[in-house]
Parts: C-alpha cells; sequence; structure tokens
C-alpha cells in the first residue's frame, strides 16, 4: 500500500500539497496548461517547487495513461495516506472531544461513492470518518479526486471489527445510528440528535449488516414522497448529515 499512486484533478492535488506535501514525489502538469495566465495552477507549481518537488511537463496523452481522461491537467505521483486505527480512535474519543460527529460507512466498495461521502462529511462538519478495512473502496487515486480534498482533509480511521468498534463508541456514551427500512426505524425529520453521535451508513442494496443494525442503538430512514424507496449511499448520507447539523444547530 505504501506504493506511490497517481492522483490527479485540481482540489485533490491542492489537498496533498496542502496537508502531506512530504508524500508528493512529483508533479506533472500538462505542456500546453505550463504557460497559460492561471493563476491557481501557477500557485500549485510554485508551492510544489518550495517544498522541493519536481515539477515536469507532459502531453495530454502521458497523463491520460497514469490518471485516466479527467486529470484536469495536472497529476500528482505520491504515496497514499496511511489511514489511522481504532486504538487511534478510542484514544481521541476518550480526550472527550466536544459534541463529536462520527461516519462510519460499512460496504461502500464504490470509490465514487465513498468520495462523494467524504466529500459531504467535510462540509457537514464531520470530525472523523471510519470505515472497515475490508470490503470498503478505500482512499484510491478516483476516491480522492472526487472527493475534492476531503480525503486528505478528514480524520479517517480503518478499523478490524465494525461490531467490536460499535460497543466502545456506545461504553464512552456515543449514541449510534444506523439507516435502515424496518418496522422499528423511526423517521429522521423527528430525530433529535444527541450532543455524541455516530452514523452508520450501509451501500446502497445490501444496506447493513445485520449484526451492524442489532449494535445500533437506534434506527432511522429517510421519508420518500415518490415511488422510489432508496437513495445512493452518497446522497443518504448527504441527506443524513445535514439533518442532523440542521437540528444541532
Amino acid at each position: 500500500m505504501n506504493k506511490p499512486l497517481m492522483y490527479s484533478g485540481f482540489h485533490a492535488v491542492e489537498a496533498l500539497l496542502r496537508h502531506r506535501p512530504e508524500a508528493v514525489l512529483e508533479l506533472f502538469v500538462q505542456d500546453t496548461r505550463v504557460d497559460r495566465d492561471d493563476p491557481r495552477l501557477a500557485a500549485m507549481i510554485q508551492a510544489a517547487k518550495d517544498f522541493g518537488i519536481a515539477v515536469q511537463r507532459a502531453r495530454r496523452e502521458v497523463l491520460e495513461k497514469h490518471a485516466g481522461p479527467q486529470h484536469q491537467g495536472i497529476v500528482a505521483r505520491a504515496r497514499p495516506r496511511r489511514p489511522a486505527d481504532e486504538s487511534a480512535l478510542l484514544q481521541w474519543l476518550d480526550g472527550k472531544p466536544a459534541s463529536p460527529l462520527l461516519l462510519i460507512l460499512e460496504n461502500v466498495t464504490d470509490p465514487h461513492n465513498l468520495g462523494a461521502c467524504l466529500r459531504s462529511a467535510d462540509a457537514a462538519g464531520v470530525q472523523a470518518v471510519i470505515v472497515p478495512r475490508r470490503n470498503a473502496a478505500g482512499l484510491t487515486p478516483v476516491a480522492c479526486r472526487t472527493a475534492v480534498g476531503a480525503a486528505e482533509s478528514l480524520v479517517y480511521y480503518e478499523i478490524g471489527n465494525l461490531a467490536s468498534l460499535l460497543d466502545q463508541l456506545r461504553d464512552r456514551g456515543v449514541w449510534v445510528v444506523g439507516t435502515a427500512l424496518e418496522e422499528r426505524s423511526e423517521s429522521l425529520f423527528t430525530f433529535q440528535p444527541p450532543e455524541s453521535l455516530a452514523i452508520v451508513m450501509g451501500a446502497e442494496g445490501s444496506g447493513l449488516k445485520r449484526l451492524t443494525r442489532d449494535k445500533c442503538d437506534q434506527l432511522l430512514e429517510i421519508p420518500m414522497a415518490g415511488e422510489v424507496q432508496s437513495l445512493n449511499v452518497s446522497v443518504a448520507t448527504g441527506v443524513m448529515l445535514f439533518q442532523v447539523r440542521a437540528q444541532r444547530s
């Protein structure tokens, strides 16, 4: 996992230079864009040079070969981020952070969905995102590009046993809610979020595992006004987080 990867797009590369410049090994800029009057690109090139990062010109087709067609003319070769583990998460919680809001993603294996969830989490003020080590998309270049910088700005944990972690969160006074279409599920729109909250979201289709649902203090559902009975996990995550934010404020 320490093998360098190719990260592309303005937001993703800017976030790398801002949060983990030591991980960036090279910066590639599309040759036809280097001499344009583009202050944003010029600032990124200068930042890379200030950190001692080699900046190279490259043809568009070369960038596409390494990073796909949506590179926006800039690609960074960088070491992937190493997520923190559950011991670091529990240590942080033991420090009694004010009004923690945690997002837990189970079985989200599509990197576009993961990236979109991270983007919403950052915008909604989530303090930490937690994912299982297995059956998860991981912080791939695609997820990072979709997250438009949030993959670097958010605190991100990978854990081994989700059921065990949920028990430990509850022992520390964190109220755990999951999303599921069940008889006992309550409407998100009448939910009054407590001070310490963890929201568990499952992948579209499979949803949360039975054991995960059983470990939740409460199950919620997003009321639907039309014929559609479910939302994409990234859309549902955004709805959940911003409704909680609105209720808290």
